[in-house]
Formats: C-alpha cells, structure tokens, sequence
C-alpha cells in the first residue's frame, strides 16, 4: 500500500494497557488554565522515568465545562491503579492548586473505578477546609490566599491504552522533522488521545532492554538509527537518513487507531519514503495496530 508515493509497511503496532484519567482544569481565563496544564504534563512522556504519561487531550468552551469558566482537559495515565492515585495527588496538589482561579473536576465521572484526590488534598486547608456534596459527588473547597481552590473528592479512571505509534522514514532530518510536524498538528484534539511527548513527537525511540548494562529498562533503538546503519542490523531502506517516531495514548483502541489514521495520512508527503511502527513481536503488549488494516480506504 502506498499513500502519495509513500510506502505504508505491512507492520503493526504494539501498545500496552494502563490506567487512565480524565483531569478537568477550569480558571477565569485560558491563560492561568492552560498555565495549569502545562505544568500539570510537564515531565510525563513515559512511565520508564517519569512515573506517569499525561497531556492536553482539548480545550473545553465554558459551555463544556462544570463551572461555565473556560476549561482543559487532561488525559493522565499510570502503570497501575496505586501509582493513579499517588501522582495524582502530587501533580493537581503543585500544579493546580497552586495556579491562580483554577479548580479541579474529574473528567470520567460514574465509573466504579474511583480513587481518592480531593480528600486528600484538602489536608492543606489544615482545619478550615470545608465540603459540599452535589449531585452525589462530594467537592472540596480548600482555603488559599487568593480565596479558596475548589477540587473534586474522587477521580474515575478506567483501562486505557498506551503506545500506539507510527515511525516516519525520510530522506533528510528538514522532511521527516516537516513530516512530523504535520502529523502532530492533524491529531491535536483528536477526542480521547494525547501526544505524550515534546510537541507530539519522539527522536529518540527505544528497544527493550540494552545490550551492554542488563539493569536498563530500555536503550536507543540502533536497527532505526541512521548513524549505525553500517555497523548494526539496520531496518532502514536505501535512501532514508532520518526517523522520528509518533507515540499516541489514548481511553482506548478505537481513538488511538482513528487518531493514527489522519496522523499517518498527513505525514504521507514529500521527502518521507515509508511509514514502519514500533512492536516487538507481539509478545509485550496485547493491543496491536496494523497499519495498512488503519489506512485501508484512506489512500486516495
């Protein structure tokens, strides 16, 4: 299958099951929302060494929002329920509770699977904190100088999917970086996916383990590597000088598949060669991503 000359690889990708959230961050105006946001995803493109994978799934319109102010919400994963909770309460307690006008809702309400943020947060209030219950859900209003911080008690969370991807093989590092670029800007506020990595994008995709320090979790993926290709055993096609790699997260298979299938369709474009994903052979993750079963139809 090719797309606009580019060769779509009759490969697949392997993502993994982890839990995840739905953050809900509204304030006066997008500025101190987004203020929140930023800091709220800062260092999570991976749970091999950050703990947690979080990003800006869309803005939300004051109409979409609990509060009527304008909003963001979050999509903030975890490798178990136990760590959800834990970092949870340690990102919305240094990065939302301390920004300005905001307040804090949960994104998924009515699941069963339901853990603890709000009640323990509202331990800072020291005594002064106060509760209301609406609608059967209990909210913490806890005291701060600029007035107080409004945070729901419990956040749902649900199993989701981590590690959808896709690799763009390009003639030069200016049209896989362009390649990139554009598939990045093409999923953003896709509904029920985020791009855990800077700007959308990964240069420095990984294999399992490492070759010299068995302890490593994971090491630089030399088969895509361009600079190794004569000293290693390379996948890279005759032509192709640069990769970069496009991880997608998502509530679930349906939004990470639809979400690669207009990512993969605006990276098909001049200067990138082929489009290949990341698996290791379908042993480590149960949610596999064939590429030419996403784009079939899609070519034009």
């Amino acid at each position: 299958m090719k797309i606009r000359g580019v060769l779509i690889e009759d490969t697949f990708a392997e993502a993994f099951t982890m839990r995840v959230a739905r953050i809900v961050i509204t304030g006066r105006s997008t500025r101190w929302v987004r203020a929140a946001a930023l800091k709220l995803t800062g260092f999570a493109t991976s749970v091999i060494g950050c703990k947690c994978e979080a990003g800006i799934e869309r803005e939300l319109a004051a109409s979409d929002t609990p509060d009527g102010r304008p909003g963001v919400s979050v999509l903030f994963m975890t490798a178990s329920k136990d760590d959800m909770g834990k970092r949870l309460i340690e990102r919305i307690g240094q990065t939302v509770l301390t920004c300005p006008t905001t307040a804090c809702y949960d994104g998924l309400p009515g699941l069963p699977d339901r853990v603890g943020v709000g009640s323990a947060l509202r331990f800072f209030g020291d005594g002064f904190q106060s509760s209301k219950v609406m609608a059967g859900e209990r909210f913490w209003r806890i005291p701060v100088m600029e007035g107080e911080f409004l945070v729901q008690e419990k956040f749902g969370m649900l199993k989701g999917v981590a590690g959808g991807n896709f690799l763009i093989l390009a003639r030069s590092a200016d049209a896989a970086l362009a390649a990139a670029e554009a598939a990045a800007d093409a999923m953003a506020s896709h509904p029920g996916i985020f791009l855990p990595f800077p700007g959308g994008v990964v240069r420095s995709g990984s294999k399992v383990g490492s070759r010299r320090i068995k302890s490593m979790i994971a090491s630089t993926n030399d088969a895509y590597c361009p600079t190794l290709r004569a000293i290693t055993q390379t996948a890279l096609p005759e032509g192709v000088n640069s990769v970069l790699e496009i991880v997608i997260n998502g509530v679930d298979s349906p939004a990470i598949a639809s979400a690669m299938r207009v990512g993969i369709d605006a990276a098909c474009r001049d200067g990138v060669v082929q489009i290949s994903a990341g698996n290791y052979g379908g042993k480590l993750g149960p949610h596999h991503f064939y590429l030419r079963k996403i784009m079939d139809g899609a070519a034009p």
